[in-house]
């Protein structure tokens, strides 16, 4: 690709690397040092890291005291559910306009704010009474979580393009971390302050501000991306055969993650097995996502076909959901392990963000788009999956709805992990003249 007449020579770890972008010129300038030093580099490092591990706290550390929340707040069934179903909302939602607020403002400057969105929603719920207000502070909560989850795949390919892989598995085991933590210490710290969830949903205000800390001192030292406008639209993304493969990828493992996370411990149960034990199956899958982070972000990265990646999750799936449907106790470890393992087509969907466009600008557009779009599907398949249950009396016909998901996520997947590039898809769409 030849470089754009103008853009700006950087160094990025020290080596020099030609900004090959389409991207208007504006956005070409980057406010980078010619040489950045190893302090910002390793402030950049930090700051993504924990941005990574406050993206899903709000999410997860509502779930283990939904009773608590539910009996507190005066929330009906559907209040219940609204809560429930709100994080996919914001997603979707907040999701899509980030790519119009980074161009505005800059990517790293809107990542502060997102932060600190978090640390406001956070805080400010726990102090909330009626449940309009709950639901609006943990609405600006999730918002700022939707925002970095966009935000993030595209920063890191234009902080690090040679480090990708690196970084992408640093916030991707960060937020796996994140969330398990918050599962996993939301219940015994309310029990620490005498049963008070409001102090320990406020408590978690403090991880988002010390995440803002590294950004506040880069951003202060002048070390900022500037706001742009790229020439690459979201509504070019979603005419392209890629983009919509993208989606379908995404908001497939989205709601087979949401199933499992929403409906696998009761599935346990109704079959017979006892709550604790459902329960450490669930904290057992959940937590298979840490290592699955760990090592597949770096292992696509340096390999140039991810197809037989998609078809090792999708067969971990579908022997898992069978194995389910018809034993579901029978051996519970290995179905939890199976599932837990075909759960890594999430670091593998956020991963192909950035290995499958050249560009920056690319990679915060495809993300942008898979993901707000992506999310809307996501929340259908656990409701599908519950209404089947209590239409039928059974799991039969819902396994069978996760196990069509399983094969629109393969089918997607595989034509998405083709090696080729959104922005030659899209410049081969072009009319010519």
């Amino acid at each position: 690709m030849v470089p754009v007449p103008g853009a700006s020579r950087i160094q990025l770890w020290g080596h020099p690397m030609i900004a090959r972008v389409e991207m208007t010129q504006r956005e070409s300038e980057v406010r980078l040092p010619a040489r950045r030093s190893w302090t910002v580099a390793i402030l950049l490092v930090l700051g993504i890291g924990l941005a990574g591990l406050n993206l899903r706290i709000a999410v997860t550390s509502v779930g283990p005291i939904l009773e608590e929340l539910t009996n507190g707040l005066g929330l009906s069934a559907l209040g219940a559910g609204l809560l429930t179903t709100l994080p996919v909302v914001c997603f979707a939602l907040f999701g899509g306009f980030t790519p119009v607020l980074a161009r505005l403002i800059g990517e790293q400057r809107l990542l502060l704010v997102a932060l600190c969105a978090i640390a406001l929603g956070s805080g400010a719920r726990g102090f909330a009474e009626p449940t309009w207000l709950f639901m609006v502070c943990s609405a600006v909560a999730l918002s700022g979580g939707a925002v970095g989850n966009v935000l993030l795949p595209g920063l890191i390919k234009r902080l690090f393009p040679d480090r990708v892989g690196a970084l992408t598995t640093l916030y991707t085991t960060a937020m796996a971390v994140g969330s398990a933590l918050a599962a996993a210490l939301t219940v015994p710290a309310m029990h620490a302050v005498s049963g008070d969830w409001r102090i320990v949903l406020t408590g978690y205000a403090a991880f988002a501000v010390i995440a803002a800390v590294p950004w506040v001192i880069v951003l202060l030292g002048g070390t900022s991306s500037a706001a742009g406008s790229s020439t690459l639209s979201v509504r070019r993304v979603l005419g392209s055969a890629m983009g919509w493969q993208s989606i379908t990828y995404f908001g497939t493992q989205s709601a087979l993650a949401y199933i499992l996370f929403g409906w696998y411990s009761q599935l346990l149960r109704t079959s017979g097995l006892g709550a604790a034990e459902a329960g450490v199956q669930l904290s057992y899958l959940s937590a298979l996502a840490i290592p699955t982070s760990l090592l597949l972000p770096g292992l696509a990265v340096r390999i140039r076909d991810q197809r037989w990646i998609v078809v090792a999750c999708s067969s971990c799936y579908v022997v898992g959901l069978v194995g389910l449907g018809i034993a579901p106790v029978a051996a519970p470890w290995v179905w939890s392990t199976l599932l837990g393992v075909a759960m890594s087509s999430f670091p593998l969907a956020l991963t192909l963000f950035a290995i499958r466009t050249r560009t920056a600008a690319g990679t915060a557009t495809l993300s942008a788009t898979s993901q707000s779009v992506g999310y809307l599907i996501g929340g259908a398949g656990p409701l599908l999956f519950g209404l089947a249950y209590g239409a039928t009396g059974g799991w039969g016909l819902s396994v069978v709805i996760a196990l069509c998901a399983v094969v629109a996520n393969a089918t997607a997947g595989l034509l998405i992990a083709r090696p080729r590039y959104l922005e030659d898809s899209l410049d081969a769409q072009r009319p010519r003249r």
